[in-house]
């Protein structure tokens, strides 16, 4: 989230002032390298006497040979037991990581470490040759190895990086459809203004973290816009009185409107407001009634105003010791699992202080889940975690791919939310994500998938037991977002599932390599297979296309709209001019074996086999957790939170995967309820 470590975040003196909020630095999460050094004993004197040997010698060695890209938190090998610290940090961070390598180290015989047999490829690496046998960075891992093994360090006597203790404020702006629910909250607005703002980023697969959240100058203008056209629809219809919830005739001019500015104030902030905001937007208020000489003009450009606040565009979080931290967890409850502003029930809980403690806060938790706006909340968290954007946009070759048309689109869209609510609702296990043999389809979908139509539509199908489609990965939304306009892509596939089924990171290409397949020829004919060889064949390309292909070889059973096929058939079109040529088909047979590097025993060859592999691995257990954690926060986890992480999994698995005991883990936890900091 934005942080200002001591900062105020009060509103500008003149409520009128729009500030242009600006993004800064954001610190990159890189973590490392279960790596690899060993013995030479005739120089292990040099690291007891030359200050700070590892982070000015080894460590940049390191980075500098790629091992932070895979060995993270997020990267391919987040399952090894050493990640590298946090990018930027201090010279007695990177030290102590150091000596935490001790771990991979051999005692009685350094130089068969793994630190040092992995990289240099003596021993079979998936990630590949990082070090050169022989070379001079082998002989300063060598150097540093020896050196562990001769101090003995153990582990365990080894401490974990502590959180700072600073306190800084955060600010996550609101997301559009956030917004959007916000307003239809406050003013009963159903346009959906925010769907015309500027398109937001996606980043680790979601819209609200926070390193992308500027306001660049067209969304303030959007914000501007939106807010003078909502209060003006509110005060052209009977929705004012919602608004202003008295008659100045009857209360008293005064009254009314302190009355009115205390109450609406408190729903567009999310908390009381302060006397001096209060009297801010008291003197507005005054002076543009005097101005037009009605009441009602100046609560109208008091809502226009509070609208463009920062204190409303924003969710501002000061920490434990604020005075309106009950307001704050509020805030983030809502946001979280109703993807809108808190109700009176939430605020009242708020004020009475009832959010403070786990069980209050639990209990809250527990109501809103029942609430119809945490299907909303669902919804949007599942859009984003599985691109439905991408689906919605995609282009398709049409004289390949007839049967393609964005009412089919919306149709795989719908057919995925329809299983993710399923299974939470209904506290199912929600990893039968990976496995349902059954839909939700529609006329459209069951015709493509070769099914017969449903008795309603969108209704749940059972899958014939001959089929090789379960769960998401048999699903024509994860078939199409993973191909190209003309073709299956196994790389897509691949990386997508890497990426977002199991939190793992792959590392860019290198500068400046071609990332072009041979092309396709009516002479030559090939497989996706056969033209990805090409990748492998290219040591600086091996190395990550032997993470991803491998994955997606296994679902080349289903073409680039998700339909089934037991060869590929290629058509080849005639040139322009040529219009007495008619387009050549080509069938060629399919190797549909795939196998996830790094989770043994993994081999599959069909959506159905993969889901099994998938919804059984730890890995991608923990992934859930670990999604559902950074849309909860609007940022990725970090090692402070490791705790939190793994305690969710822990009851995650207890509860037997259902999604609300996930929930309910999460936003009890100390990261959730003190503040979305970063550690």
């Amino acid at each position: 989230m934005f942080r200002f470590p001591g900062a105020t975040t009060q509103e500008p003196q003149n409520p009128t002032d729009k500030p242009l909020i600006s993004k800064p630095p954001y610190r990159t999460i890189a973590l490392v390298s279960f790596f690899i050094l060993s013995a030479i004993g005739s120089l292990l004197a040099q690291t007891s006497t030359e200050p700070r040997f590892f982070s000015r010698k080894v460590y940049p060695l390191l980075q500098k040979a790629g091992c932070n890209g895979c060995h993270a938190d997020d990267g391919v090998a987040s399952a090894s037991r050493l990640h590298f610290p946090q990018e930027g940090a201090s010279g007695d961070a990177v030290e102590e990581f150091g000596r935490r390598l001790v771990s991979l180290v051999d005692q009685k015989a350094p130089e068969r470490s793994l630190l040092v047999t992995k990289p240099t490829q003596r021993v079979d690496h998936t990630g590949g040759q990082r070090v050169m046998p022989g070379s001079e960075e082998e002989k300063l891992l060598l150097i540093w190895v020896k050196h562990l093994a001769a101090v003995s360090t153990s582990p365990a006597s080894l401490s974990n990086e502590k959180a700072p203790e600073h306190q800084p404020v955060f600010m996550s702006r609101l997301t559009h459809s956030q917004y959007n629910n916000t307003v239809r909250e406050l003013l009963g607005d159903e346009t959906r203004p925010a769907d015309q703002f500027p398109q937001e980023d996606y980043v680790r697969g979601f819209k609200n973290q926070s390193e992308v959240q500027s306001i660049p100058l067209l969304l303030v203008e959007a914000y501007s816009a939106a807010a003078e056209k909502l209060a003006r629809n509110a005060f052209r219809t009977g929705e004012w009185k919602k608004i202003v919830p008295c008659q100045p005739a009857a209360s008293g001019a005064a009254a009314c409107r302190n009355h009115f500015i205390n109450r609406f104030g408190r729903r567009v902030f999310r908390r009381p407001l302060t006397p001096n905001e209060s009297q801010r937007y008291n003197a507005l208020f005054i002076r543009e009634a005097k101005r037009t000489g009605k009441f009602l003009s100046g609560a109208q450009l008091v809502v226009e105003t509070l609208l463009q606040s920062p204190n409303f565009l924003f969710r501002m979080e000061r920490g434990p010791a604020a005075q309106w931290v009950n307001y704050e967890i509020a805030s983030r409850l809502s946001y979280f699992l109703w993807d809108s502003m808190p109700d009176e029930p939430l605020f009242l809980s708020a004020a009475a202080g009832q959010l403070s403690t786990a069980a209050g806060v639990e209990q809250a938790a527990r109501r809103m889940l029942q609430h119809p706006q945490s299907r909303q909340a669902l919804n949007e968290f599942v859009s984003q975690w599985l691109r439905f954007d991408r689906v919605l946009n995609v282009v398709r070759d049409r004289r390949l791919f007839q049967q393609f048309n964005s009412g089919l689109a919306v149709a795989m869209t719908e057919e995925t939310r329809r299983l993710a609510a399923h299974l939470a609702w209904n506290n199912q296990s929600f990893m039968e994500i990976y496995t349902a043999g059954y839909g939700f389809l529609s006329s459209d979908l069951a015709a493509l998938y070769g099914f017969p139509a449903p008795e309603e539509e969108f209704g749940l199908v059972q899958f014939p037991r001959t089929s090789e489609r379960a769960g998401l990965l048999g699903q024509a939304s994860f078939l199409t977002l993973t191909s190209k306009p003309e073709e299956t892509s196994p790389t897509e596939r691949g990386l997508f599932i890497r990426e977002h089924f199991l939190c793992q990171k792959v590392p860019s290409p290198p500068p400046g390599v071609s990332a072009s397949l041979p092309p396709l020829s009516e002479s030559k004919p090939m497989t996706s297979r056969e033209r990805l060889q090409a990748h492998l064949n290219n040591e600086s390309c091996a190395t990550c296309h032997r993470l991803i292909d491998p994955i997606g070889f296994g679902l080349e059973k289903y073409d680039a709209i998700g339909r089934k096929r037991e060869k590929l058939a290629l058509t080849f079109f005639p040139a322009r001019g040529e219009t007495e040529r008619k387009p050549t088909k080509v069938e060629l047979e399919l190797d549909t074996n795939g196998r996830i590097s790094g989770i043994p025993d993994s081999d599959f060859s069909s959506p159905a086999e993969l889901g099994q592999v998938l919804a059984s691995n730890a890995e991608c257990q923990k992934c859930v957790v670990k999604q559902v954690f950074r849309y909860a926060m609007g940022r990725p986890e970090t090692p402070g939170d490791r705790e939190v992480i793994d305690k969710g999994f822990d009851d995650f698995k207890r509860s037997q995967f259902k999604f609300q005991q996930l929930i309910i883990s999460l936003v009890t936890s100390r990261s959730f309820r003190e503040t979305a900091r970063y550690d």
